[in-house]
């Protein structure tokens, strides 16, 4: 018997559609509806698991839950052993007595003492059926009834017989007219995959399928997603992401076999070749082992192929004539152990139950079947695509020499097919066999450096960045001081390339300088105009812009003698951003279309993605966001196309997509991308999604977004993570209220972002100053309010070097230039937020912030528009307000952002803006904060306990208990609250009952 995976100790995860569907058909019965449901399942997939959630259901509600379990006994069945089980449950209570005197034909099958005797003769049959009917009936009669039978692929005979009777002529038919429904439900599971093709079962739940009252529900194998949250939930310490993302693609959506894979990790586990359980291994083993000796013999054969065979390979392999070859895979293929393609294969119907039959297999049958496929690949005349398998195989019978070749081949066709991560594993594999490999046998046009420097490239464009900077240095290291200087300043030029991508500039310029010195600008050379135009981006980042603009008009006159199309198009690209006519400028634009069609011609598809995504951050920079989207589709399709998604530009393009949707407010559009991505962008690619984090934090769910951009700052440094991380970060805190988190996030961000060679600071400063300011100017409004100069001062004081920073920001980014349209807007809310800090709510201040976020970022917008009419209600003009905060609340409750709308409704309301009452009945406006102690008013609570939940001193809330008053003109606190209540200043709170 196939033990089943006991998860009863953790959340129930992943199965809820099908347990509300259960739970749909319970509230049916308990109103006299009677149903059947046949749950069906693969072993270990849940089936027990979610038949308990079921039962807890029912029994909670008042239902009497009974289950009875069939047993694997072999070919000696014990009749009605089910039946017999739940009928020892009811006669053990007293309560059910007079039922069972009712129906004394059950009294025979229970003395046949729970099922160790014999069964009533065939004679009675209908009497114990119609009796055990008659039972269930009355019990159901009594109280809602719900029956569970568990494991029917191991049902007797019997037992299928009285299920048949029970659900097609008894429990589930209508009543005679006048008499009581039936109040029954009845759960029945079996394992799908033990049904072969002549199975028992097979025949009665085609018939049962049929009944009108029975429905079926298939627990189909878990979404990864639900199998990584069931690891974590039964593990109490942490786990890397590698050993649960090794865990979920071996357990394929299986519960157990999760379980069982956690289970057996050692302490110091490796995702990377973790071992088979034993217990696991030998459950797997048995319906392996009830197969005959061919058929075994065909499943060792196709486990050394792999997980998939196609049928001639198989055939060749096995050696066996077709006819016990077709016998032993029509055996196989029954008992659902291997699942035949439409293109001539076989499959294992399960990744573990391979692994299984391979870890069985002796060590000598491994080598010589690894072997036999390796000459059989080798000698059929195959395509490329079978060189990777080819490889694995030599591998594995010792023939490192085939394994080298066949490696190389596998690269060379991941590379031709656009897959750069396979392509980088065949290089690695190649190069760790390349010194064990005698050098008779090894290629004759390569070394080990320039293999190397490949693997690097494959890294890069595979979206491993720091994996292609590890394999450079190691190319370095193999060149040693013998490389020719060709060689030594590719090597470098090659090194500081990749150094760029995970923004180690400095050691970038080191390299690059090093390269461009090595070798001699004539007589002209490739590997000259490459190690400039290297050193001329790695020169610009470092702030060296004369340096970087001498040396690359010099390499394009270089690339254009050469004829280097695509040379010249990264030169160009460069030159762009040194140039006055930069990308925000359309004659920068029409240079860098230039670019994109020179490196089209050379088909240098990195080099036309990096043109493609100077002209979308060009146009997002100049506020052209229709154009900028052109731009992102184009580049994505073209990445696309050529398998690079996850290349460095795809990946910056991935996230200018994802913030032009945010910025646009096509929230949904921009979540959806982000959920699509999740799983298919490499480690260091998740800042792509980082806009969707901007769209969780904005609708609330701070939890998230908090989470992911923690997420984000996890592992080796990498800038665009930085930065997302950062914006959310800060943001998060100025929204919960904590200006002194904000302030310290801001510094913390900057200094991360800022090079140490003194580079200028990050256009995102801005930004994040704003952000900052939001926190500071409610801290110093509210440090004046409660009488207290020296923080307001000090709040004010804080307020100005933030400003300041936003300042210098706008004035002079990255590129030493001013910013564009969104920077200028920021610092427009800047600008307004340093206002409030220093004096109070200003109009024209707001007005400009306002108008400076009309280029297309509605939540922004929104955000400004919600302060411009505090202010213009504090200045008296409340028709104006009123305009401004319906506006605002339109574009929140549009946007889904439920804390906007909240604070705009709360405006609105203690503003009395939602009508335009007459002078003599205006009632002076409340902030914020006294909104919110009034509502603490209203709960009675006392001044010490208001400062207690808003986070302030009592003497703080008690001065805000007195605006309240005065601004009411109330006697009292009861009063204000009354008058509060009057003018709908505050609603009554609902609450409800437990």
């Amino acid at each position: 018997m196939v033990p089943v995976a006991q998860t009863f100790g953790t959340p129930f995860i992943g199965r809820e559609h099908e347990l509300a569907r259960l739970t749909g058909v319970l509230e049916r019965a308990k109103h006299g509806d009677p149903r059947a449901v046949l749950v069906a399942g693969d072993a270990g997939v849940g089936k027990t698991r979610t038949l308990t959630e079921a039962a807890t259901h029912a029994a909670a509600t008042g239902m009497t839950v009974l289950t009875g379990h069939c047993v694997d006994l072999g070919d000696v069945g014990l009749p009605y052993l089910p039946f017999t089980e739940i009928l020892g449950v009811l006669a053990a209570d007293d309560r059910f007595a007079p039922a069972f005197a009712a129906h004394p034909a059950v009294d025979r099958l229970l003395s046949t003492g729970s099922g160790t005797g014999t069964a009533p003769d065939p004679g009675s049959r209908l009497q114990l059926f119609e009796g055990l009917a008659g039972l269930l009936a009355d019990l159901a009669d009594i109280a809602p009834l719900l029956l569970i039978l568990e494991d029917l692929h191991w049902a007797d005979q019997s037992s299928r017989d009285l299920l048949r009777f029970l659900l097609s002529r008894g429990l589930l038919q209508r009543p005679r007219p006048g008499a009581p429904a039936h109040r029954l439900a009845v759960f029945a599971s079996y394992r799908a995959d033990d049904l072969h093709r002549r199975h028992p079962l097979r025949p009665l739940l085609a018939e049962l399928i049929r009944l009108p009252a029975v429905d079926r529900v298939e627990l189909r194998p878990m979404a990864d997603a639900e199998v990584a949250r069931l690891v974590r939930a039964l593990r109490t310490d942490s786990l890397s992401d590698t050993t649960v993302r090794r865990i979920v693609d071996r357990a394929e959506g299986n519960a157990f076999y999760a379980e069982e894979l956690l289970a057996a990790l050692p302490g110091d586990f490796d995702p990377a070749s973790p071992a088979m359980p034993s217990g696991l291994a030998d459950v797997l083993l048995i319906r392996i082992e009830q197969l005959s000796e061919t058929a075994q013999q065909v499943l060792r054969t196709a486990a050394v192929a792999g997980r998939r065979v196609e049928h001639d390979l198989l055939r060749d392999a096995v050696q066996l004539p077709e006819d016990e070859l077709e016998s032993a895979l029509r055996e196989a293929v029954g008992r659902q152990l291997l699942v035949p393609g439409e293109d001539a294969t076989y499959s294992f119907r399960h990744a573990l139950t391979r692994e299984a039959v391979y870890a069985d297999l002796l060590p000598g049958e491994r080598v010589r079947l690894h072997g036999a496929f390796a000459k059989l690949l080798a000698g059929h005349g195959r395509s490329a695509e079978s060189a990777a398998e080819r490889a694995h195989h030599s591998r594995e019978s010792h023939d490192l020499a085939d394994a080298l070749t066949a490696s190389l081949e596998a690269a060379d066709h991941a590379q031709r097919v656009g897959a750069p991560a396979e392509e980088l594993h065949h290089l690695e594999t190649a190069l760790e066999l390349w010194t064990t490999v005698d050098a008779t046998a090894r290629p004759q046009d390569g070394d080990s450096v320039t293999l190397t420097l490949r693997a690097s490239a494959a890294a890069a464009r595979a979206g491993e960045a720091h994996r292609a900077v590890h394999l450079t240095r190691a190319a370095l290291a193999r060149a040693g001081s013998d490389a020719d200087s060709e060689l030594a300043a590719r090597v470098r030029y090659t090194l500081a390339g990749n150094l760029i991508r995970i923004d180690s500039l400095k050691a970038a310029f080191t390299y690059s300088s090093e390269a461009l010195a090595m070798i001699p600008a004539e007589p002209a050379s490739y590997t000259w105009v490459w190690a400039a135009a290297t050193h001329v981006m790695a020169a610009r980042y470092v702030g060296h812009d004369e340096d970087a603009e001498r040396v690359a008009r010099q390499a394009l006159r270089t690339a254009e003698e050469l004829e280097l199309a695509d040379a010249q198009a990264d030169l160009i690209i460069s030159l762009v951003g040194l140039e006055a006519h930069n990308r925000r400028t359309p004659q920068g634009r029409d240079r860098l279309r230039q670019a994109r069609e020179l490196a089209r011609s050379a088909g240098n598809i990195p080099v036309e993605m990096r043109a493609l995504y100077n002209l979308a951050i060009g146009c997002y920079e100049s506020g052209d966001l229709d154009e900028c989207l052109t731009s992102l589709t184009d580049g994505l399709d073209r990445a696309r196309r050529a398998g690079l998604l996850s290349s460095p530009y795809a990946l910056e393009l991935r996230y200018l997509q994802s913030l032009v949707l945010y910025t646009l407010g096509r929230w949904d559009e921009c979540a959806r991308a982000a959920a699509a991505d999740a799983g298919r962008l490499p480690a260091a690619g998740g800042f792509a999604t980082g806009p969707a984090l901007y769209v969780a934090l904005a609708r609330g769910d701070q939890e998230t977004a908090v989470a992911g951009a923690r997420a984000l700052l996890d592992g080796p440094f990498d800038w665009m993570a930085t930065l997302v991380a950062n914006i959310v970060l800060t943001d998060a805190a100025a929204l919960r209220g904590d200006a002194q988190a904000a302030v310290e996030r801001v510094h913390s961000a900057l200094e991360a972002l800022t090079d140490t060679t003194g580079a200028e600071r990050p256009d995102v400063g801005v930004r994040l100053a704003a952000l900052a300011l939001a926190a500071v100017a409610d801290a110093a409004e509210e440090a004046r309010l409660s009488g207290d100069p020296v923080g307001a001062r000090r709040w004010t004081d804080t307020a100005t070097e933030l400003v300041e920073l936003a300042r210098t920001t706008a004035a002079r980014g990255e590129d030493g230039t001013e910013q564009g349209p969104e920077g200028r807007a920021w610092l427009a809310r800047a600008e307004a937020e340093w206002s409030r800090a220093r004096t109070g709510p200003d109009v024209a201040a707001w007005e400009k912030a306002v108008a400076a976020f009309g280029y297309g970022d509605p939540y922004e917008l929104a955000r400004c528009g919600r302060r411009l009419a505090e202010a213009l209600v504090t200045a008296g003009r409340r028709e104006e307000a009123a305009e401004h905060a319906r506006t605002a609340r339109d574009t929140a409750v549009r946007l889904g952002t439920v804390p906007l709308r909240e604070d705009l409704e709360a405006l609105i309301r203690r503003g009395r803006l939602a009508e335009s009452p007459s002078a003599e009945n205006r009632i002076a406006v409340l902030t914020a904060r006294e909104s919110d102690v009034l509502r603490l008013l209203a709960r009675g609570r006392t001044n010490r306990q208001i400062g207690e939940e808003l986070f302030i001193s009592g003497k703080t809330a008690s001065v805000h208990v007195s605006n309240i008053l005065a601004k009411l003109s109330a006697a009292s606190r009861t009063e204000a609250v009354a008058i509060a209540y009057r003018e709908g200043l505050i609603a009554p709170e609902t609450t409800t009952s437990g």
